[in-house]
């Protein structure tokens, strides 16, 4: 039962990632489906047309192996060795810039998380 459950969450995560494919070629949006899709989840989460519970095995999966989905980014950068060469200082320098911007946001944003919790508790 729980790899039913587990499967049908999946393919939940699957349709609305398609959804957002539609609405962002349907509306001409500069934003990947996939954005709007995550963005849609988002939005029917928060206004609680799905509940947490209906996504979240399915999605505590897919963020446990999020490193897998970075794979094949990785390898394609074979292809673009000249572009490494030439542009790899400022590359790396970006990604360290905003490697350490979203970190400090995360944990800003949890710290805040935590603060209201700690607050509604008492």
């Amino acid at each position: 039962m729980k790899v039913l459950t587990l499967f049908v969450q999946i393919l939940f995560f699957i349709l609305i990632f398609f959804v957002g494919q539609q609405i962002s070629q349907a509306l001409n949006l500069p934003i990947p489906g996939s954005i709007v899709g995550f963005g849609l989840l988002f939005l029917l989460l928060h206004l609680k047309v799905i509940k947490l519970n209906w996504v979240e095995r399915a999605g505590n999966l897919l963020v446990g192996e999020l490193l897998l989905f970075f794979i094949p980014a990785v390898v394609g950068l074979i292809n673009y060795g000249d572009v490494l060469k030439s542009f790899g200082l400022q590359i790396l320098i970006v990604i360290t810039i905003s490697t350490i911007v979203v970190m400090a946001i995360t944990g800003m944003m949890a710290e805040s998380i935590s603060k209201r919790k700690e607050v509604s508790n008492e």
